[in-house]
């Protein structure tokens, strides 16, 4: 029964560590380029699901930009990828930016069903996968014929909930303040 359960909900590659406190989304044989969503997809990972959206929109509207890290052939450098780094080449893919924001929009569904606030989620896992070929063809000269193939794409996403941070003050941790407390009390943290 457990086989036949799995199969029925769709299977993620990963598994979510706290149920409770995640929302999946996840998109079949979507009709978009692997290439371009692959990319867009790499762009929004980490990010939180406000954030997320308001990227997308402005890559959309031409405000900014998504850098090419892994398939760059052909694709131009640009000045809005300079605060990017590591890239030198961005597109504007406008049709991944908006199947993946209505991912987003339904994973954000998802989250209020399972009563969990939105404002706290963060994409922790974000793949995209080729779907099979769809094939058409283009009538060439000579009265030949060649193929015209699509590259959809599968996606799947899961956000989850940032654990609660500790309150702690200003200054009462151990990390670099440590040195900004010592050269306070005095001596700078050296001993004569």
């Amino acid at each position: 029964k457990d086989r036949l359960a799995s199969i029925r909900m769709g299977k993620y590659s990963v598994d979510v560590p706290e149920h409770s406190k995640s929302c999946k989304a996840r998109g079949s044989n979507l009709r978009v380029h692997y290439k371009n969503t692959h990319e867009t997809a790499e762009a929004i990972k980490g990010l939180s699901l406000q954030r997320a959206q308001k990227y997308l929109r402005d890559v959309i509207e031409h405000k900014d930009a998504i850098p090419f890290r892994k398939h760059m052939g052909g694709v131009g450098r640009k000045a809005q990828v300079k605060k990017y780094k590591g890239a030198t080449q961005c597109r504007w893919p406008v049709k991944s930016c908006k199947f993946l924001l209505d991912l987003l929009t339904n994973a954000e569904s998802n989250a209020e069903i399972l009563s969990l606030d939105t404002e706290s989620l963060y994409i922790t896992h974000i793949q995209v996968n080729r779907a099979p070929k769809m094939r058409r063809r283009t009538y060439r000269a000579h009265g030949r014929i060649n193929a015209y193939m699509s590259s959809p794409c599968h996606v799947e996403m899961i956000l989850s909930a940032k654990a609660e941070k500790d309150n702690v003050k200003k200054g009462d941790s151990a990390g670099s303040n440590a040195v900004a407390r010592r050269a306070t009390q005095g001596g700078g943290g050296f001993t004569e």
